[in-house]
């Protein structure tokens, strides 16, 4: 087979992740190739996502790294064995593959969590508001690459809008809400917007008003994806022109106790759904 020249983040992950159960029963790459009747240079290319890799292989070497996690083990065969082609596909060589990379992420997630104190989180945007942040980017961008930008991020609402949408929560700072990246109306529209997608039974939106204590987290912003076990789920600093995903236990902890937090000291849903309703009101 040949070897991948673009691998996806998922793909990337499944060999790192395959990487750590070896590292873990201290056995080096040449020592694993050898027992699997394979080359250093095949195990480099499985590790790092440029080589796909069987279910078979998958529980072979689990095997041979004395590895007891079976949910583990069969999440891993799932990602090896996946061919998805989700909606996505349609952007590639379009778009920078990190745009791809998320909506991959999204689809296969069991929960997404966001914190936001700059913009309004992607999923939740309105077309305007999308477009009016891209096209706030320097250099400007073209409407050649502007335009699919934004088409992407409204095809990114399918993760809860589809049939076993996932669960989806947002805290957002009042911030957030106040601030116009376009006119009076576009800021409406979005408020409506917000509420019209907290309505659905898989979406939470809380809100950190100006006046709440005990909140120091002014430049938290951050998106976590939960994998379908947690040592598979996926983090980032959200930002809107996206961020490396990062995946080490620590970090993952250190993002859930984040979260935690800001999460804490936000208005319970029912009371953000009316504070963003009175501040639609202002507008």
């Amino acid at each position: 087979m040949a070897p991948r020249s673009q691998p996806s983040a998922r793909q990337v992950r499944l060999g790192a992740e395959l990487r750590k159960l070896r590292d873990a029963a201290g056995m080096s790459a040449r020592e694993a190739a050898g027992l699997l009747s394979s080359t250093s240079a095949q195990m480099s290319q499985v590790e790092s996502g440029l080589s796909g890799v069987s279910e078979e292989r998958v529980r072979r070497l689990a095997s041979l790294y004395a590895c007891a996690d079976e949910e583990l083990i069969d999440a891993l065969v799932a990602m090896a064995t996946d061919r998805t082609r989700g909606w996505w596909e349609e952007f590639r060589g379009v778009l920078p593959l990190g745009f791809l990379d998320l909506s991959e992420l999204e689809h296969h997630a069991r929960f997404l969590n966001v914190i936001s104190t700059a913009h309004v989180p992607g999923v939740l945007q309105t077309e305007e508001y999308a477009r009016s942040v891209f096209a706030y980017m320097v250099p400007e961008l073209p409407a050649s690459e502007l335009e699919p930008r934004v088409a992407h991020r409204m095809r990114r609402r399918i993760v809860v809008e589809r049939d076993e949408a996932v669960s989806y929560e947002a805290v957002v700072h009042e911030s957030v809400l106040r601030t116009r990246v376009a006119d009076r109306q576009a800021a409406r529209a979005q408020l409506d917007e917000i509420l019209r997608q907290s309505e659905r039974a898989n979406v939470t939106v809380r809100v950190i008003p100006f006046d709440v204590d005990g909140f120091a987290g002014a430049n938290t912003s951050m998106f976590y994806a939960g994998g379908p076990v947690p040592q598979l789920d996926t983090a980032k600093r959200d930002a809107p022109h996206g961020g490396p995903f990062l995946d080490a236990q620590s970090q993952l902890a250190r993002f859930r106790t984040l979260f935690r937090k800001v999460e804490s000291v936000s208005l319970d849903p029912a009371k953000s759904r009316d504070f963003i309703h009175r501040m639609a009101k202002e507008l």
